[in-house]
């Protein structure tokens, strides 16, 4: 049975057979369960519920739920109903797996959204075109208009022909009133600003532009992928006509999506989470960040549907985790003290399937940097796949939905594929439009990263 707290979601997506199956897609494994994994220094020594939880996971169904999410919905920005729509789908999975399963909705802050329209066709469209408007711009519109490149906002250059036109220019926030008065009084009838790169393998996201009032135009801020694909394409062609529109959204409410199934120990037993966060921020459609997390979760919430444990399971799907863990810290702000004590350990999966090489290493990270139940277990786990000196940590890092767990004393741990040297070194398309499955995705690491959580959670729920 599903508890629900607004607009019933059934029928809302359906099967997800119903996904566009065109688009390429990276290949699935296919290891049998003793087989040394990719990247492995030895063979699996899998005990008799290891071999449970491992042949029964498929990185081809994740992949299916991950299509749903990152490409039929896309971006799903917290509180905004395409936010909503991904937390429908997920809940009626869990329902279809058997959990008892709810919406948990909480208040959000206000959205400003922008989507970029190529007349001519000329622009790549393999990636997100998706930005975010500014509040002080205007909105609720949809302006068209061929692009004119005036340079740095601080010393732009102005063509003769603005007027009916959409600017681009390179953002400077002290810049931005002056360069957007300036294009308006031109007689443009929008502006994309455009934001400095960052250093490799950082790339800036898209962004709502601040520090503006009552502007007559449209305003946009781009990520750094869609400025150089702009900028490359007015390289070669004489004309290059946009239709930008933006919407603002309010008055919004995001959910998480909590499935749960009591175990032997009955109403006060221990509890085993596993959880990720299944919003993106804006501009990218977050197939790894958290796309990879979210339908992990969903695939082990499935395989152990049908085991027996002594703990309560609960498969946790957090909303506006971007917007500052805001969906988990409210959960653990309703839990009362007993509820706390009984928490056993949180798996926390945050990007857990990038398919950038140098993505070699699995971190284990911990919001006080010191080991507990759920980093051990996820250890002990690496151990028996033949992937502990791939793994590193306990590191203390936050920044990810564990953190609202440790800050109130209940063991939890995030897990992720990163960079070797460090778990800052995050995958080039990380908060960007190119955070899609053809781009960011392999289902090795995804598939890798379902084994180590699903046998260290059954593990620690068995007994």
């Amino acid at each position: 049975m599903t508890e629900t707290s607004g607009v019933s979601r059934r029928g809302l997506l359906g099967a997800v057979a119903g996904v566009t199956a065109a688009t390429a897609i990276p290949a699935a494994p296919a290891w049998a369960a003793d087989d040394q994994r990719p990247g492995a220094l030895s063979h699996p020594k899998l005990d008799k519920y290891d071999r449970q939880i491992v042949s029964g996971l498929s990185s081809d169904r994740a992949l299916r739920h991950l299509q749903v999410l990152s490409e039929d919905i896309g971006p799903r920005i917290g509180g905004t109903s395409s936010e909503k729509r991904a937390a429908d789908y997920i809940a009626d999975q869990l329902d279809r797996f058997g959990y008892r399963t709810k919406l948990e909705p909480f208040p959000v802050a206000d959205k400003f959204l922008a989507q970029i329209e190529d007349v001519r066709d000329i622009l790549p469209n393999d990636l997100c075109w998706q930005a975010g408007a500014a509040a002080g711009g205007k909105l609720d519109v949809t302006v068209e208009g061929p692009v004119r490149d005036v340079g740095p906002a601080t010393a732009p250059v102005w063509p003769a022909d603005v007027a009916g036109s959409i600017v681009i220019a390179d953002d400077t926030a002290a810049a931005r009133p002056a360069l957007v008065a300036e294009a308006a009084a031109r007689g443009a009838v929008g502006v994309i600003l455009l934001p400095a790169d960052l250093v490799f393998p950082r790339r800036a996201s898209a962004f709502a532009p601040a520090g503006l009032t009552d502007a007559p135009i449209p305003v946009i801020g781009v990520a750094q992928v869609q400025k150089r694909l702009l900028r490359e394409a007015l390289a070669v062609v004489t004309s290059l006509p946009l239709r930008i529109s933006t919407k603002a959204h309010r008055g919004l409410t995001s959910n998480n999506v909590i499935g749960e199934r009591r175990g032997r120990s009955g109403a006060n037993g221990p509890i085993v989470m596993v959880s990720g966060h299944y919003d993106s921020v804006i501009g990218a459609p977050g197939a790894n960040d958290d796309g990879s997390g979210t339908v992990l979760t969903m695939e082990i919430a499935r395989v152990m549907s049908k085991l027996n444990t002594n703990a309560t399971l609960r498969f946790a799907l957090w909303g506006s985790e971007e917007q500052g863990l805001i969906g988990s810290r409210y959960h653990v702000a309703q839990l009362p003290q007993d509820q706390r004590d009984r928490y056993k350990a949180v798996f926390q999966n945050d990007m857990v399937a990038t398919s950038w090489d140098p993505a070699v290493t699995y971190w284990i990270l911990s919001f006080t940097g010191l080991a507990n139940t759920a980093t051990d277990a996820v250890r002990a786990s690496g151990q028996r796949l033949g992937y502990d000196p791939q793994m590193v940590g306990p590191v203390l890092r936050g920044s990810s939905d564990h953190q609202s767990f440790q800050e109130v004393g209940i063991a939890s741990a995030n897990f992720s594929w990163r960079g070797e040297i460090s778990p800052a070194h995050l995958e080039p398309p990380y908060h960007s439009p190119e955070d899609t499955i053809v781009k960011n995705v392999s289902l090795e690491r995804l598939q890798v990263s379902m084994e180590l959580i699903g046998t260290a959670a059954y593990a620690t729920a068995r007994l």
